[in-house]
């Protein structure tokens, strides 16, 4: 899905960032140097440099190792973490700097599903007090046969029995609790929702019906998802375009069909490589060599240069910049820019 140059991004991410401080205390951020105590801050570089546009309508899918600052991404939209730099906007207004208070009326518009259903779902209350919670209050002039109507008729359009309501969620199974939770978000009636790993930990049988349950309300509701994941057999299934994260930073960003025809960033080749593949015209599996650094000190150049077979000295001393490819995706790669990697 591409989008018109006057129109305006329903999300846009500008070169955001985001550090954890490792040593909270005065004395562990001592260090003894050259005969000499001096004070050394350490962080964790979980965010570095993130662009993003997501258009109205689409799944934008953001897939990488664990750690690569996916679900970190996700909870600095959502409003759960604060930038330590960048700009987060939405439909052309910043949000990133409202106070909680200034940012009630975007709980409305955007909503998060959280990977554990049972974590997500306070366990002292019961499903109906759970839905009928956020529709109260941001619907105050419903009265409360509407705002049971209302919730009776989400939990039945995701398919759980309305007459489940007195249950508590440890009475459900781990399928159910997701449609609950889905539930839950759709609500409020929202127009954007981010959903972090939210099948990651249910069974296989079951994230086949969640996923389908997700995409019937995005056609129904008209809904457009930041979708975060590991499974790339489910972005194939699910994303209409998909950004490659690496430690922190976006490595590729393509349409879902371009990325897994046509991938060029090596460490994309290197994860599309470890799905199952029924046709064997696939290339082998690509081991990467060495370890994923650690985010406390990233590598100089390339966040990838440590692990990748064709890095050279430009590499490991200058960052790739994303550069946009003839069919429209974006890669940030040295070797793709130079035209020197292998097909």
């Amino acid at each position: 899905m591409t989008m018109s140059a006057n129109e305006t991004p329903l999300l846009e991410l500008r070169k955001l960032e985001k550090r954890f401080e490792l040593d909270q205390g005065f004395l562990e951020t001592l260090k003894f140097r050259g005969g000499k105590f001096v004070r050394e801050k350490r962080d964790v570089h979980a965010v570095n440099g993130v662009s993003l546009q997501v258009t109205r309508g689409e799944a934008l899918c953001v897939v990488g190792e664990s750690g690569c600052g996916k679900s970190t991404v996700a909870r600095l939209i959502a409003g759960l973490l604060t930038p330590s730099s960048g700009e987060i906007h939405y439909e052309g207004t910043r949000i990133d700097d409202k106070s909680r208070h200034d940012l009630l009326p975007m709980r409305k518009k955007m909503q998060m599903i959280f990977q554990n259903p049972y974590a997500s779902l306070n366990p002292r209350m019961t499903i109906k007090q759970a839905l009928e919670e956020p529709v109260r209050y941001h619907n105050r002039a419903l009265s409360r046969g509407d705002v049971e109507a209302k919730v009776a008729d989400v939990m039945q359009s995701v398919g759980v029995d309305p007459s489940w309501m007195g249950r508590y969620p440890h009475e459900f199974s781990g399928g159910q609790r997701q449609r609950i939770a889905i539930a839950r978000a759709l609500t409020v009636d929202p127009e954007f929702i981010i959903a972090d790993e939210p099948i990651s930990a249910l069974d296989v049988s079951i994230q086949a019906q969640v996923l389908n349950l997700m995409l019937e309300a995005k056609e129904q509701r008209g809904l457009t998802y930041l979708f975060i994941t590991h499974d790339l057999s489910v972005v194939q299934h699910f994303g209409t375009r998909v950004a490659v994260l690496y430690l922190g930073s976006v490595c590729e960003l393509s349409d879902t069909a371009t990325l897994f025809e046509n991938p060029k960033h090596p460490y994309t080749k290197a994860l599309l490589s470890a799905v199952p593949q029924l046709k064997d015209d696939k290339p082998s599996h690509i081991r990467l060599k060495g370890e994923i650094p650690t985010p406390i000190n990233l590598p100089q150049g390339c966040p990838f240069q440590s692990r990748c077979a064709h890095a050279n000295a430009r590499c490991m001393s200058e960052t790739p910049r994303p550069l946009t490819q003839p069919d429209g995706s974006m890669v940030a790669c040295h070797g793709v820019e130079e035209d020197r990697l292998l097909s």
